[in-house]
């Protein structure tokens, strides 16, 4: 288990060139860019989401990985929540593995609960271009994340866009995120901070 803490900043589109070219001027280098498909899966009566919490299965470069969040209250962008992560054979959850993980830390009823009952809700597939930076000492991920999310309902997909920066702490102090969240919001027209998960967001575009 581990504590994600990151800053989530929306991004408008006519940004997304002078943020990635901030990125590179201030990491002296290119960004790596990754695509990552994801499936969020929940119950029909989606028991995760009621339990705050949310379940994704991700295909990335280095192979498919399922992940377990809870979802806390953000506030000014800023997201702390619990993270379970670990890599599948393929392209299926494997929830024992993740129950016995979750159980450990006495987190794991809703999901033991959802367990039988799981399907697909929602989709979010991005590009994610990345960088490693100093600040102040602490070491952030910084990501410029375009793509959409899709959402089946009825016979009809449903699309909202994806555009926007997460800057997460990988060591050092949290007040490092709010700094560089500063400079960007001066450099950038229009960016701001956004208190909504991609799943939260995922949620809202499948119950219309």
């Amino acid at each position: 288990m581990a504590i994600e803490r990151e800053i989530k900043l929306a991004l408008p589109r006519d940004q997304v060139d002078a943020a990635l070219r901030l990125f590179e001027t201030r990491a002296g280098e290119p960004g790596r860019a990754v695509k990552l498909e994801n499936v969020y899966f929940d119950t029909p009566a989606l028991t995760l989401a009621r339990a705050k919490s949310a379940l994704r299965l991700r295909r990335a470069p280095e192979g498919w990985l399922q992940t377990f969040k809870t979802i806390g209250v953000a506030q000014n962008g800023l997201h702390a929540r619990h993270e379970w992560e670990m890599p599948v054979a393929g392209e299926a959850l494997e929830i024992g593995k993740l129950l016995h993980e979750c159980d450990e830390a006495g987190v794991s009823t809703a999901l033991s609960d959802a367990a039988a009952t799981l399907i697909p809700l929602f989709r979010t597939d991005f590009t994610r271009t990345l960088w490693a930076l100093e600040v102040d000492g602490a070491q952030v991920e910084a990501a410029v994340d375009q793509g959409e999310i899709t959402a089946d309902v009825n016979g009809a997909t449903r699309r909202r866009p994806i555009c926007e920066i997460e800057l997460e702490l990988k060591a050092g102090d949290e007040a490092a995120l709010h700094t560089l969240a500063a400079e960007l919001a001066k450099a950038l027209p229009g960016v701001a901070p956004d208190d909504t998960s991609k799943a939260q967001r995922g949620y809202k575009l499948r119950e219309g």
